[in-house]
């Protein structure tokens, strides 16, 4: 116990140094990067790319990071370049130009056969919007995935941007197929006691393998005494902001709930960081890319909020089908043969890469 306090110690003061005057260190883009002790993919971030959002480097290592605030000594991370393709010699683009062309004289549905009814919605950049190529990357990678690993099926997909009506009310009655894209619990956890929401993911919807892995930080003033909170259970009584409509089932997981947090709902990113700020939150917790994209745009530095270095959840996310939905068994089956497919073959992460990289050249363009 006094090693583990004594090493959580050191990161906390390394994490600090880092956001305040930056590391000399040999972290760069575009090679591999052996850890060192205290290290935190969001030091490593800021060294390599000047941002601690780390989403990208945890996307490339995610067959060998399982915490991004618990990183062992010695372990070898590969580093993205900047324009988020991996240091192997081809860029996501020919990556993702390869496998479309591989795959280009695919058979498509026939009148037996009919499309592939997707439903996804706006305001969820760079994961689902219409400005982005293809509606952004889940959207994308839901749509190769219905021509991948033999799968020969058109599809639709509409954006809906009343998210709660998808899996209320579009996706029971038969209105669309498969919704893009939802946070997924573990429903073999039944450790904690489940919410309605919990609930109702686990018994109603079938789910496809997770998708995609996002990382939700805890956002505090410097100064705070949650900056250095090492476990979940010393957020308990706290005023915690989460945006209306996104999801509490990776707190819930984490024993944090209504009986023993208080919850700040408002509507954007942005008012959740204001009340931070202002003092009535003590922690902002979402995404991480998220959160590095409203924190540039409100002009906010790591001396305004900082992450907290230690503690983190995941959420996985995934394609969902209602129960109701006599082919959805097979339409899930299908998106797992293509999900597969894309891992094994690199397009899944050139697809992310290549849209993370429109994102932020968007986002610098503002």
């Amino acid at each position: 116990m006094l090693k583990q306090t004594a090493k959580k110690l050191a990161i906390a003061t390394t994490a600090t140094v880092a956001l305040s005057a930056g590391m000399a260190s040999a972290q760069q883009a575009c090679t591999n990067y052996t850890v060192a002790d205290g290290d935190t993919l969001a030091t490593i971030a800021i060294t390599a790319y000047g941002t601690s959002n780390y989403q990208q480097i945890f996307n490339a290592n995610r067959n060998i990071v399982s915490n991004p605030n618990d990183l062992e000594p010695g372990l070898v991370l590969v580093m993205p370049c900047e324009d988020g393709s991996l240091p192997d010699g081809r860029t996501a683009q020919e990556v993702i130009a390869a496998e479309e062309n591989r795959f280009q004289n695919t058979r498509r549905s026939n009148a037996y056969e009919p499309p592939i009814r997707l439903v996804t919605g706006n305001g969820w950049a760079p994961f689902t919007d219409e400005s982005l190529n293809g509606g952004g990357f889940m959207t994308r990678i839901a749509t190769t995935s219905l021509h991948r690993a033999g799968n020969s099926r058109d599809y639709s997909v509409s954006f809906v941007d009343d998210w709660g009506a998808h899996l209320s009310t579009l996706l029971p009655l038969g209105a669309f197929d498969v919704s893009v894209a939802w946070t997924m619990p573990d429903c073999t956890n039944r450790s904690y006691e489940w919410s309605e929401e919990t609930t109702t993911r686990c018994t109603q919807f079938y789910a496809t393998v997770p998708v995609y892995d996002t990382v939700r930080g805890f956002y505090t003033l410097p100064e705070s005494p949650y900056v250095t909170a090492t476990t979940f259970a010393e957020f308990e009584g706290a005023t915690i902001c989460r945006m209306d409509g996104w999801s509490m089932i990776d707190l819930e997981e984490q024993g944090l709930n209504a009986d023993n947090v208080n919850v700040v709902r408002p509507t954007t990113a942005r008012e959740c960081l204001d009340a931070v700020l202002n003092g009535t939150a003590d922690a902002a917790s979402f995404e991480v890319q998220l959160a590095a994209d409203t924190m540039s745009e409100m002009g906010l530095t790591q001396n305004d909020l900082v992450e907290n270095p230690f503690v983190s959840t995941l959420s996985s996310l995934a394609f969902l089908v209602h129960r109701t939905n006599p082919f959805g068994r097979q339409y899930v089956a299908m998106m797992n043969k293509g999900l597969n497919e894309m891992r094994e073959s690199g397009e899944w992460y050139a697809i992310i890469s290549d849209t993370l990289r429109e994102h932020n050249d968007r986002m610098n363009a503002n």
